[in-house]
């Protein structure tokens, strides 16, 4: 439609298309009535007043639009959802590259001082080699899982759970794949909504990433259960006490949001693998003795609060353990760092933990826990478990130990998945 008045006015096409345009809005408030007017259908613009108007909207002085207010003082006149979406999606991919830059200024930071504490060693250069070659063979299956992370619809990536760096996790809800018509497999839905598990990935303390509990949150979703698979702190981003801590932030973040999720917050799971396992140990431990002391007041989750724990091919006793990582290429300077000193061993084993008298009353809070390990396993023995099993015993706690003949570190993990 065309507009025109007498004098210093010209004749501009305006567009009248409802949700694009507030034309009503400018005719109903004060101050505007001198911007548009209606009449005989037509719709009449001073451009120059407009373009007064816009000039003090886009220098942000909302006093100087009459009648404005606080609300359309921060409003543009005309509003096009078109370009709002071009504006949001160049905004999101100018974060995206921003992210990426920066984190991989980080990665490359952190791996020369990894460097540094690892030195020219044979021993963890050998195991780096072998776990290249291991990783080239598994690449078919790789790909197939890497596709599945990245463009399923099942999973919500790299939610933010803390303030630190590494403070994120990916959640999989079975809401979002399931088929019309699909049978169910796995639990039954609950009138509390489903049942949840959160998983804690392995890594020596060092290249633990979310990513790597894809195959197992896989399997589980496809089960009809939620997974939240918690990333944290790696050394030498972070130590021993910073990894707990993440862990133990994350479960609180999944229990204080799992029925937003359309979780279960009675049937919430815990599992951990390898370094993960530890961590989710150390968690579950000290949240259960904090649980008996007077800070009880301030925990956003308690240990009481899990269904059950399941660990895999953990390592539960710091101080027995050292050697035996020294001569695998895992150097005792370095896992003295992560560990913060030999002095902190014994206050992050969960083996010594459990032995301690002062967790004495902290043991009934304890949910039923399952230790699983390969008795092939080269890159923490089994032993580890049954000990860990039988310091829990030996104070009332609920635990059973499951070995499986000739399975390795990674046979196990797999072999769950499946």
């Amino acid at each position: 439609m065309l507009a025109s008045l007498d004098g210093e006015r010209e004749k501009l096409p305006v567009v009248q298309q409802a949700g694009e345009m507030e034309v009503g809005n400018l005719s109903r408030h004060a101050g505007y009535t001198q911007l548009a007017h209606e009449g005989s259908g037509e719709i009449v613009v001073d451009v120059d007043v407009l373009r007064s108007r816009l000039a003090q909207a886009l220098d942000g002085d909302p006093s100087e639009s009459p009648g404005a207010g606080g609300e359309y003082g921060q409003r543009m006149l005309f509003s096009d959802p078109s370009l709002e979406r071009q504006t949001s999606v160049r905004q999101m991919l100018t974060e995206e590259v921003q992210h990426v830059a920066s984190e991989t200024w980080l990665i490359t930071r952190l791996s020369l001082t990894l460097l540094r504490f690892l030195g020219i060693g044979t021993r963890w250069i050998g195991k780096f080699i072998r776990l290249f070659l291991y990783a080239m063979f598994l690449l078919p299956g790789f790909v197939q899982i890497g596709y599945y992370y990245f463009f399923s619809k099942d999973i919500q990536r790299s939610l933010v759970y803390g303030d630190h760096p590494r403070n994120r996790f990916d959640l999989y809800l079975p809401t979002a794949g399931q088929k019309s018509g699909q049978a169910q497999i796995g639990p039954e839905v609950g009138q509390n909504g489903r049942p949840a598990v959160i998983f804690i990935t392995g890594g020596a303390w060092v290249i633990g990433y979310k990513a790597w509990g894809t195959l197992l949150a896989r399997q589980l979703v496809e089960r009809n259960i939620i997974v939240t698979c918690i990333d944290y702190r790696n050394f030498p981003q972070g130590c021993v006490s910073d990894m707990v801590a993440d862990v133990s932030r994350g479960i609180g973040h999944v229990f204080q949001n799992i029925e937003s999720w359309g979780g279960d917050p009675n049937k919430i799971y815990l599992v951990g693998q390898s370094a993960g396992a530890h961590l989710g140990a150390c968690a579950l431990l000290m949240q259960a003795k904090k649980q008996t002391l007077e800070e009880r007041a301030e925990l956003t989750w308690k240990a009481s609060q899990l269904k059950a724990y399941f660990a895999l091919s953990g390592g539960y006793n710091l101080m027995s353990l050292m050697e035996h990582f020294n001569r695998r290429g895992l150097y005792k300077k370095m896992f003295l760092r992560i560990m913060e000193g030999e002095e902190s061993l014994p206050l992050y084993s969960p083996e010594c933990i459990a032995r301690s008298p002062s967790f004495r009353d902290a043991v009934p809070l304890l949910p039923p826990i399952t230790l699983f390990h390969g008795t092939a396993d080269y890159s923490i023995p089994h032993e580890a478990s049954v000990e860990f099993a039988e310091a829990l015993q030996s104070v009332g706690a609920t635990v059973n130990t499951v070995l499986y003949p000739d399975k390795t570190h990674t046979d196990l993990f797999l072999q769950v998945c499946e």
